[in-house]
């Protein structure tokens, strides 16, 4: 009988994590994972009680800045950070442990990982964003892009109503 891989295994439950977002720009699921345990997971959309991108509750989603930019408008949690976020809202400590994400963690999130004591980072796509990797190298967090049997995990905006 064959079986996934660790890295397999978790880089699909971060895929379908993502398949929650209602983000309409990017689907990025995360988890976070220790003792090969899973701790939490986490994807991008807006906080509680507010109405998600596909309802019109972000004004970045709704516009047309370019990758990258906008954020200032954006009302919408990483997934990363919804992971971690999902964590200590339960009590659980997530410092040793590893975070699974379909795409690379920016700049916000990697400054947040590298505080909360991840010490390692398995990534599909990648997010043009030097300044978070050099963060995470220089906190001595081991940054992986996953090249395993999922392949990119590049995810398509959810379909409208979603």
């Amino acid at each position: 009988m064959s079986r996934p891989g660790w890295d397999d295994y978790f880089m699909s439950l971060a895929a379908l994590a993502a398949t929650r977002s209602t983000c309409l720009r990017r689907r990025v699921g995360a988890v976070v994972v220790k003792d090969r345990m899973v701790l939490s997971t986490g994807y991008n959309d807006t906080p509680r009680g507010l109405r998600n991108c596909g309802e019109g509750g972000c004004a970045r989603c709704a516009g047309d800045a370019p990758p990258g930019t906008g954020h200032d408008t954006c009302l919408c949690i990483h997934a990363e950070q919804n992971a971690i976020l999902q964590a200590a809202y339960h009590g659980v400590a997530v410092a040793g442990g590893t975070l699974y994400c379909t795409h690379q963690p920016c700049l916000a999130c990697a400054k947040i990982i590298a505080n909360v004591g991840i010490v390692r980072v398995v990534y599909g796509g990648a997010y043009p964003d030097p300044f978070a990797w050099r963060l995470l190298e220089d906190a001595k967090v081991e940054l992986v892009q996953y090249r395993g049997a999922l392949g990119a995990l590049h995810l398509a905006a959810p379909p409208a109503g979603g």
